[in-house]
């Protein structure tokens, strides 16, 4: 097939980039506005119980979980005439805009939950609006209310808060983080790319690759869109990976291009015999990338799903274009894909001679594997200890469920959250919201009884029961929110002083969850601490599943790959190794808060999506390696005698011939994941540092050391398989 594809490709490399430009211009046309329809949301499971909560009050109780907060601040306090005039107008405007659903005031509440939403300091005051649209449309509202209210007026500062405000900006952050990720990563990497390559036209080509496999993957993300809701981060995935994996991709097939060529193969018959081997590596590393990236589908949160349907979608095409792109420019261009050479002209200038072709039994990378061979025990002994005492600190792993404190202090919701916390009694988004359904034929003195039972459970402050009454448990005033009972369902509202994330919050979950209901009804919790355990449980029910299934077809493709079950079980084993250290180092800087956290606000906890995304993407990118790496030293094992110093042998060749490729691929990946570490929304910079350090650990350590040492120490046993799946690879496998 693939010979087929490139001597296609030869006979008309025009036609072939012509339609490749059609192409790459619709995408861009169609896929570049996606950014206006991606979503904001998606950490939490739609199938658990505060997800039910959450829809129950806005069906049945008028209750937006999507708030729309303005703190009003005024040295004049809160009870000045300027004060009242402005709230006045605030809730006038808010009302008449018809995307309000509720709206609580501290100026217009009543007294018990009027308390609350008044600053300590007698200076601020809020009002609180939830907004209709849900997770994707509320977030426009509030930016058009936003622009049109949170004005400064007669003395009084007005700024913006709550989760609709927070998914407003964590878009708007998203977008300018992704221009400022493209102006690093791409300059940077045509730099590294003309170290690599040396010619100008060829260090461009795996640039056009990327940018056409970045626009395909834009215009998938907004074809699904128009069926499914799509996570805005998604598309920083699209673009680094895009970028990165084009490089790769372009890399491997033009350094074996090369390689054949120096070896006095004719160009055309060199270039067939690449994409048929290194065209090979290509397809068979995609197929595996992006089935670990698919097992992402299956959470159910749609956070994670996009990245999954980014991964997908970029690898998919970028295979595709590194398939056919790259055939044809270097049909067309002939000779001159090495023109322009610019490290030429610098030795010029420097006046050094040109280098002397090596024989590759002479290059550093074989003479280094070799040396570690010849220690391996205490190299792989040494190395894995250490990656495992590395990753200890990932036990300690706190999760949680982000805030407005995943962007900047800049920002507006940050410092609205940060003064809630700071300046007043109640923070509303700690609150947690009870329904008991089927309460129809409780008395009020049972509803009642149940709110008080529920005041008694430690380090609950206050409850708002359904008939009105303000439960005091430990004195501290009474929350905000709506209370009632609404077709046979209960509304109760607690205040709790259970600090998140902590073991505090989970007890008093579990105490709520343990007391019977009024008259023995079902009673579901939702807000504050139900949402991080149920964002976790999301993520922890499906993790088996998951994992398994990774594992198996990783497990299948390398056998499909080697006819080996000895290999797929390493590459598995020396996978999980490498992200043992990214996962220590996530929570030793990011949770702990050393190195200053990089910049970000530490809250003693880690978003829940981001170690499964994170291994997800790396484990699929760390296979990417070891496809290039074992399919090579393949080919040197199949060719020889097969005897234990064969595989030596083969080893020591394989990582000489595809060293530099994997370290420069390594080199260009993570130029386009460290930019992401600019990001300002913290997440994702974590996100950003977990992917560098595993693609560093992996094409470093992994590659260069584990892998030497693990298959001297297995010898003729790397290449074992039971006679049965012997027969099956020789009617299945993939071959040359």
């Amino acid at each position: 097939m693939l010979e087929r594809l490139a001597r296609s490709v030869i006979a008309a490399p025009r036609l072939v980039l012509g339609a490749a430009l059609l192409i790459a211009i619709a995408a861009a046309i169609f896929g570049v506005p996606v950014t206006k329809h991606l979503a904001a949301g998606g950490q939490q499971d739609p199938n658990s119980e505060s997800a039910h909560v959450t829809r129950v009050l806005a069906d049945k109780f008028g209750i937006s979980d999507q708030s729309l907060v303005f703190m009003l601040t005024s040295e004049q306090g809160v009870k000045s005439p300027q004060m009242r005039a402005v709230a006045s107008d605030l809730e006038r405007q808010l009302k008449e805009s018809g995307d309000v659903l509720n709206l609580t005031s501290a100026w217009t509440a009543p007294p018990p939950v009027a308390e609350d939403l008044f600053g300590t300091d007698g200076k601020s005051g809020l009002i609180v609006a939830g907004l209709t649209g849900g997770e994707n449309d509320a977030q426009k509202h509030a930016a058009t209310l936003i622009k049109s209210l949170a004005v400064d007026r007669d003395g009084v500062s007005i700024k913006a808060g709550g989760v609709a405000t927070l998914y407003n900006q964590i878009v708007t952050q998203s977008e300018k983080d992704l221009l400022v990720m493209e102006s690093i990563a791409i300059p940077i990497s045509f730099v590294v790319l003309v170290w690599i390559f040396g010619g100008l036209y060829a260090a461009l080509l795996p640039l056009v690759v990327g940018v056409f496999s970045i626009v395909g993957a834009m215009s998938i993300l907004r074809g699904l869109t128009f069926v499914t809701d799509v996570s805005v981060f998604a598309l920083n995935l699209a673009v680094a990976m895009g970028l990165a994996l084009a490089i790769d991709y372009s890399l491997l097939i033009i350094s074996r291009y090369r390689e054949e060529v120096n070896a006095g193969k004719p160009r055309d018959e060199a270039l067939v015999l690449t994409m048929t081997t290194a065209g090979r590596t290509v397809l068979f590393s995609a197929l595996t990338v992006a089935l670990a990236l698919v097992a992402l589908i299956l959470f159910p949160m749609y956070f994670l799903k996009s990245f999954g349907y980014a991964g997908v979608a970029v690898v998919f095409v970028g295979a595709i274009a590194a398939l056919v792109i790259v055939p044809a420019v270097v049909t067309l261009l002939g000779d001159r894909i090495d023109a322009l050479d610019v490290r030429r002209l610098i030795r010029k200038i420097l006046g050094r001679p040109e280098p002397v072709a090596k024989d590759v039994t002479e290059t550093f990378w074989y003479r280094n594997t070799k040396r570690v061979m010849a220690r391996a025990v205490p190299i792989a002994v040494v190395i894995v200890t250490a990656l495992v005492v590395l990753g200890l600190p990932f036990l300690d792993g706190k999760f949680g469920f982000p805030d407005d404190r995943v962007l900047p202090a800049s920002a507006s919701v940050h410092q609205v959250g940060n003064e809630m916390r700071r300046n007043f009694n109640n923070n509303s988004s700690t609150n947690l919201s009870v329904i008991a359904e089927g309460v129809g034929a409780v008395p009020p003195s049972g509803i009642d009884q149940y709110a008080t039972d529920l005041s008694k459970i430690e380090d609950v402050k206050e409850v708002a029961a359904p008939t009105g009454a303000f439960i005091r448990g430990m004195k501290v005033g009474p929350p905000s929110g709506a209370t009632g009972i609404k077709d046979g369902t209960a509304l109760f509202t607690v205040q709790t002083g259970a600090k998140p994330y902590t073991a505090d919050a989970e007890r008093q979950l579990d105490a709520i969850h343990a007391l019977p209901g009024p008259g023995d009804t079902t009673v579901k919790i939702g807000g504050g601490a139900q949402l991080d355990r149920d964002a976790v449980d999301g993520i922890v029910d499906k993790l088996p599943l998951v994992l398994a299934i990774i594992a198996i077809v990783t497990f299948a493709l390398l056998f499909l790959l080697t006819g080996s079950v000895v290999l797929p079980l390493k590459a598995l084993v020396l996978n999980v190794l490498s992200l043992t250290a990214t996962f220590g180092a996530l929570i030793w800087i990011f949770q702990e808060g050393h190195l200053g956290g990089f910049g970000t606000e530490v809250t003693g906890t880690i978003v829940a999506t981001m170690p499964m995304l994170l291994f997800c993407i790396a484990f699929g990118l760390s296979m990417d390696y070891e496809v290039f790496l074992i399919s090579r030293i393949r080919e040197y094992w199949m060719a020889s005698g097969r005897t234990r110093a064969d595989n030596d042998e083969a080893v020591a060749l394989g990582v000489a011939r595809t060293g530099r490729v994997v370290t420069a691929a390594a080199m260009i990946m993570t130029i386009a994941f460290a930019a992401l570490i600019a990001a300002q929304v913290s997440f994702m910079r974590m996100f950003g540092t977990g992917l560098t350090i595993a693609i560093v650990v992996d094409a470093t350590i992994i590659r260069m050391l584990l892998v030497p040492s693990f298959m001297r120490m297995l010898g003729r046993y790397n290449w074992w398989a039971p006679k049965p799946l012997v027969k099956l690879h020789d009617r299945i496998g993939f071959s040359d």
